[in-house]
């Protein structure tokens, strides 16, 4: 099982590093040089993840009646040719056709997929094997940041997605097809076992998990984007602001091994409340940021540390409440609500702020719905009644 979670976790780092984080540093040239505004940039970028939202839950069920190895490596595939399509773009019409196929690649080689794969060949390691592959995946921003930069003042942007087109068809798709053991159907129970997507069809708490996790991935997404804005406009110089922010991927590598380590003896739903009340802490200790100092330090821990394991939490407490069995589909259902708040949040929050609310009066709001998250994961959670 380690030489697959540690293959996937090389798969992870780049595909989330080419597929997501690559646009904060090339987009501002790919702006300049195609002539484009920021504003139809990301909505271009949105488009994709919407397209991810949609194509969620076929991936999932492709997986369960499949196996992983074929959906992962048609994402290489996609992530491929996405990346070549975004390098090759003299214009807005191709940008756009290659953030769409991104969005495609997205539902099929992100977290989601590689969960559910995990969930066929892990057996009873499943949560350790989730917990360990986030960790890789937690250096994405941290390894693929630096290096879009590098590769961008040495060779330009579109040689560098170029390059990340040749890594995702050279390094990745081997990754999936040769690591990724092929998927034996299992033989039929005597006593068959419910899958979980069956289950969880039919039980009224799956809407309030669905909530949960798009409310929380909603709030992540806010901070995602305007962490920056938000730090500077609290205080902090640009470069405190860039520091601070910097802390978020070892700050979720952090927060996911001590989950690893607790992971024996805590329940996952258990970590998930804990990780909701962190989400609202860092909510409330930024709002009550007035530059560099310990109100900041509260707010990057809990933030980094909240985000890092709700990560483990969205793959680790379906299993826990409905089981493993055609877990592609559950996970697939629960992907595209996330997925679809992931594409409105910056947009939404922007429209806050656009509407006159001040940058307090906004992130209120945003503990207002964080407290709703919690919520609902409470109700998700709780005990099914006969």
């Amino acid at each position: 099982m380690g030489p697959l979670v540690a293959a996937l976790g090389v798969a992870q780092i780049i595909s989330w590093g080419t597929l997501f984080y690559s646009i904060g540093v090339l987009g501002p040239a790919m702006r300049r040089d195609l002539g484009v505004s920021e504003l139809f940039l990301f909505s271009a970028f949105t488009a994709g993840l919407i397209v991810s939202a949609v194509l969620a839950p076929l991936a999932g069920r492709m997986i369960d009646d499949r196996g992983g190895r074929l959906v992962l490596s048609t994402g290489s595939v996609l992530g491929a040719v996405a990346m070549a399509l975004l390098a090759c773009a003299d214009g807005p019409e191709l940008m756009v056709a290659g953030w769409l196929v991104a969005g495609a690649a997205m539902a099929a080689c992100l977290y989601d997929p590689a969960f559910a794969t995990l969930g066929q060949h892990a057996g009873e390691r499943y949560r350790k094997a989730v917990t360990a592959l986030t960790l890789f995946g937690g250096f994405a921003s941290t390894v693929f940041w630096p290096l879009s930069l590098l590769l961008m003042e040495a060779w330009g942007w579109r040689a560098t997605l170029g390059i990340y087109a040749g890594i995702h068809l050279f390094v990745c798709l081997p990754i999936h097809r040769g690591f990724v053991p092929a998927y034996l159907r299992p033989a039929p129970r005597e006593i068959p076992v419910e899958s979980a997507s069956a289950a969880a069809a039919r039980d009224p708490r799956l809407p309030w998990l669905a909530l949960s996790f798009a409310i929380a991935t909603f709030i992540f997404a806010v901070m995602a984007v305007h962490l920056i804005t938000l730090l500077t406009s609290a205080g902090l110089t640009p470069a405190q602001a860039v520091t601070v922010s910097m802390l978020v991927g070892p700050l979720q590598v952090a927060g996911r091994v001590i989950e690893f380590r607790f992971s024996a003896r805590v329940r996952a739903v258990t970590v998930g409340i804990v990780a909701f009340s962190l989400m609202l802490l860092s909510l409330v200790a930024l709002i009550s940021v007035q530059g560099f100092g310990i109100a900041a330090v509260v707010f990057i821990v809990a933030y980094g540390v909240g985000n890092g394991v709700l990560t483990i939490v969205k793959g680790t407490a379906p299993v826990e409440l409905y089981g493993r069995e055609q877990l592609g589909r559950l996970l697939g259902k629960l992907g595209a609500a996330s997925q679809f708040a992931k594409a409105v949040a910056p947009a939404a929050f922007s429209g806050l702020l656009a509407i006159g609310l001040t940058r307090n009066a906004a992130l209120g709001a945003l503990v207002a719905v964080g407290f709703a998250g919690l919520g609902s994961f409470a109700l998700a959670v709780r005990k099914r009644t006969p």
